[in-house]
């Protein structure tokens, strides 16, 4: 680990990996190591230049996924099923949090609402600065694609696509060209490199999990969400899907809000909250004083 850095920077945290804060601001280094301090709310990498100099970059953390008093209600004849029912929840940048809960807690639709793939009846949804609440369909549409990466329990693969065209997809739907470097780079970390040409029905279900993960890598998200990803998979292959989840995260320096109701799995995660009855049963808040 580099004991004199040249030069000591501050980026934004929230726009880019800390590869293309380096890029953006000209000069060309790799990844040494980092280390990560979200009590005090830091996240430091070291870099090391092609002529051997040591650069030290310190990003401030922040709260990338926030709700506030976040309300789902739905009617159902006279009665009033409240799915969310005033939920307030910070998430920070580049943490990995796991919530848990009961079938009917809340913590599918929480997911739905921090993804733009639902409207909430009231409350706010904040990714990085940005209230998402009041966008429409094809607003939120956009913004889903190039902010957030999905990862299904049940994968959501297309069937008549290999590997590689399932992975660029959502790149090519967004009108930009894959960068084929990067998206090569998840598919050796993913142990894919002989399955590009594979179509979905030639695939474990571990393998189909781990297509899935890298095309919600493909177009470098700030936030992976991931519904259940473990849920129809082994327990051995489930230890390795969220290893890679995990690796992944801290690699490219994002956010991972995964729900399961498998408290084992959960333990995986850096943080864990409960869910009961449409609630936050504690947890909800980033490293909170007490804590």
């Amino acid at each position: 680990m580099p004991k004199e850095p040249a030069f000591a920077s501050i980026f934004p945290i929230f726009d880019g990996t800390p590869q293309e804060c380096a890029s953006a601001h000209s000069f060309s280094v790799r990844i040494v190591t980092f280390e990560k301090d979200l009590r005090k709310k830091h996240l430091l990498y070291y870099f090391q230049a092609p002529d051997g100099a040591n650069i030290e970059i310190w990003r401030y953390d922040m709260d990338i996924l926030v709700t506030e008093n976040l309300k789902k209600y739905y009617r159902m004849g006279e009665n009033v099923v409240k799915a969310l029912d005033g939920v307030s929840l910070s998430v920070r940048q580049g943490e990995f949090l796991a919530i848990v809960g009961k079938s009917g807690s809340g913590k599918s639709t929480l997911l739905h609402m921090l993804g733009g793939l639902d409207w909430p009846t009231s409350g706010k949804v904040m990714i990085g600065q940005k209230d998402i609440s009041p966008m429409d369909k094809d607003e939120l549409t956009i913004f889903r694609r190039r902010k957030i990466g999905f990862v299904f329990q049940n994968y959501n693969l297309l069937p008549l696509m290999n590997v590689y065209e399932n992975i660029v997809l959502p790149i090519k739907l967004d009108g930009i060209r894959p960068q084929k470097s990067h998206v090569n780079e998840i598919i050796k970390m993913l142990g894919l490199e002989d399955k590009k040409s594979a179509m979905p029905s030639q695939l474990s279900g571990g393998q189909q999990q781990r297509v899935a993960l890298a095309r919600a890598l493909a177009a470098k998200p700030a936030i992976i969400l991931a519904d259940e990803p473990t849920g129809n998979l082994d327990s051995r292959t489930s230890q390795d899907v969220l290893g890679l989840i995990k690796t992944s995260s801290e690699r490219f320096g994002q956010t991972v809000v995964m729900i399961t109701h498998n408290h084992e799995i959960a333990q995986m995660a850096g943080r864990i909250i409960r869910m009961e009855d449409g609630k936050i049963r504690g947890g909800g808040k980033a490293y909170d004083e007490d804590q």
